[in-house]
């Protein structure tokens, strides 16, 4: 089946554009302000993204093994301010392409990954360890990235390009290459495969991506979006088709290098 073959494989690939170079705003020497300072992260979240702290180099890393994810977020509610920062370290770039893939749209995404780290960054004393921390933040960015589109009251994310006056809204910023007969290659096969995914219903898009793409059961992905597994199962299945759909073209190993 061509979805299943060559959809998800190129899927799963990094999206072109590199994070941002940074997490957030109030970071400081890798320290994050404290939660009572709400004028300070209130200005955060307004503000870009700016760099990381560096990361602790060779001669300054501890003999002793890593902490892991729970002990970081545990060690962030009790007060280490140096903990959080390391735990969004670590996981940076998994999230910012997971709000790509999501978003699409680069500055949305952007502005979704910051929104989504400043919730989990204040609201970490509610982790009931019901699942991984990666989990848990998964489903933070998952959920701030469809905020932002439904307030933005976006049906589909955007295109590289704008979509001509009166285009139907599931082809908006999609298009076949001009010449199907030429073939294309790796690269910008990703990109058609991309666009394609960009073209989703935003909740079909962030379930196909959290099934296909992340690899979570259904029941970890219903229980991430709130909502049935039947629900997840069905959003997937549509998704799929219209996948199939777009990228029907690929069928021709002529198109493909």
């Amino acid at each position: 089946m061509l979805y299943s073959q060559l959809s998800i494989s190129l899927l799963r690939c990094n999206i072109r554009s590199a994070p941002p170079a940074g997490a957030l705003e109030h970071t400081n020497g890798g320290q994050l302000a404290p939660e009572a300072d709400e004028a300070a992260a209130a200005q955060a979240a307004a503000s870009r993204l700016r760099p990381l702290a560096a990361a602790p180099t060779a001669g300054s890393a501890a003999a002793t093994a890593e902490p892991t994810d729970a002990q970081l977020l545990s060690g962030h509610v009790g007060g280490d301010r140096h903990a959080f920062a390391t735990l969004v370290r670590r996981h940076y770039d998994h999230l910012w392409h997971l709000a790509r893939r999501t978003c699409y749209n680069p500055e949305d995404a952007a502005d979704a990954l910051q929104e989504a780290l400043l919730s989990a960054h204040r609201n970490a004393h509610r982790f009931r360890g019901d699942s991984a921390v990666r989990t848990w933040l998964h489903t933070i960015v998952v959920n701030a990235c469809l905020d932002r589109i439904r307030r933005n009251k976006v049906r589909q994310t955007y295109s590289l390009d704008s979509a001509p006056a009166g285009a139907d809204s599931d082809d908006a910023g999609y298009r076949e290459p001009a010449d199907p007969s030429d073939p294309i290659g790796s690269f910008e096969m990703s990109h058609v495969v991309e666009r394609a995914l960009a073209t989703l219903p935003p909740d079909q898009r962030a379930a196909l991506v959290a099934v296909d793409v992340e690899g979570y059961p259904v029941a970890e992905v219903a229980t991430m979006l709130g909502v049935a597994e039947g629900t997840v199962k069905s959003r997937c299945a549509r998704a799929r088709v219209k996948l199939a759909e777009r990228l029907d073209f690929l069928r021709d190993p002529r198109n493909r290098n």
